[in-house]
């Protein structure tokens, strides 16, 4: 088990629409002894949509933060956004993968006294940072109050899943789906759990934006989910917020909590509900809490194979 201290990016939706997901990631950081140490004077990532209006600026835009981590003597970066960790690490990697972006990139980063070499920077998503080095052992035996009882749907999203910084198998990943077996959950199937959510195609197309949604959901519900668990803000703010609007739209009523992972971890570890967040959410999610059982549920026994017939004996003549 790790105890030492993270350099972190917090993002700016942990700061604002996500505070369960940063009051939830501090609270199971002390449970668990590690810590996160935000990156002094970091900067918006610029999301998804920058790199598509002008490149140089929006590579430069990130590039910062990993030059202040850099100057701070760090290795490594710990990011609880899927979003945030997408550019951070692609920044990284496509400065080393061509020359000419890096040069300019580090010719902007002159002009506010930076610079940053490409690859002093390794970009780790807190998920992927609790499970390797935090362990599922550890969760599993951390765990005050397993969450027997619960089945939950592991959602990744897209952005963690592609080939640009995939954690994970790249159509079937898993490590979030253990996780949640170890804290005494059940993963259920859920084939979308790397579809996209669509992003902010809210705000640009509500008709394409809902009917995404609505499959997510609707395969999660199939699937016999009490809640999906999500290492993505905007997935959990399309789920969540918009719910309801894709309920109407497509005439059907589901109820699915969305919920963060840190969350279901600090419920296992015994923290309050409150301090991890529960109450800010849409789709009520405390009565998830209520669902836990105390023990855990008995192990279905193998259907016993039938008996193979004995031959009758033969009768005299």
């Amino acid at each position: 088990m790790s105890t030492k201290t993270y350099p972190y990016y917090p993002g700016c939706s942990m700061q604002h629409d996500n505070h369960a997901y940063a009051a939830s990631s501090i609270a199971v950081a002390k449970a668990l002894g590690f810590g996160l140490d935000e990156i002094n004077d970091w900067n918006c990532c610029g999301a998804t949509e920058y790199f598509s209006v002008n490149r140089l600026p929006a590579y430069s835009l990130v590039a910062r933060n990993l030059a202040l981590a850099a100057d701070e003597g760090a290795t490594e970066v710990v990011v609880p956004c899927s979003a945030c960790y997408f550019n951070l690490h692609k920044t990284d990697k496509n400065m080393g993968k061509y020359p000419e972006l890096g040069a300019n990139v580090n010719k902007a980063l002159a002009a506010g006294n930076l610079h940053y070499d490409p690859g002093t920077i390794k970009v780790r998503h807190l998920v992927e940072m609790v499970i390797n080095d935090i362990g599922l052992d550890t969760l599993k035996e951390r765990a005050k109050r397993p969450l027997y009882g619960l089945k939950l749907a592991a959602y990744y999203g897209c952005l963690i899943a592609r080939p640009e910084s995939a954690l994970d198998d790249t159509e079937q990943p898993m490590m979030m789906d253990k996780m949640l077996e170890a804290l005494g959950a059940k993963a259920t199937p859920f084939a979308l759990k790397t579809f996209c959510c669509g992003g902010h195609m809210t705000q640009i197309s509500e008709e394409t934006a809902f009917e995404m949604i609505h499959k997510i959901i609707k395969n999660a519900a199939d699937g016999g989910a009490d809640a999906i668990v999500t290492i993505c803000p905007m997935c959990q703010l399309n789920l969540d917020v918009y719910q309801s609007q894709a309920n109407r739209r497509f005439g059907s009523s589901y109820e699915i909590p969305v919920l963060y992972f840190t969350q279901v971890i600090g419920l296992a570890l015994g923290l309050k509900p409150k301090d991890l967040g529960f109450g800010q959410e849409f789709v009520d999610a405390k009565s998830i809490v209520s669902k836990i059982q105390e023990s855990p549920p008995p192990k279905e026994r193998p259907a016993r194979r039938p008996k193979e017939a004995l031959p009758m004996p033969a009768m005299p003549e």
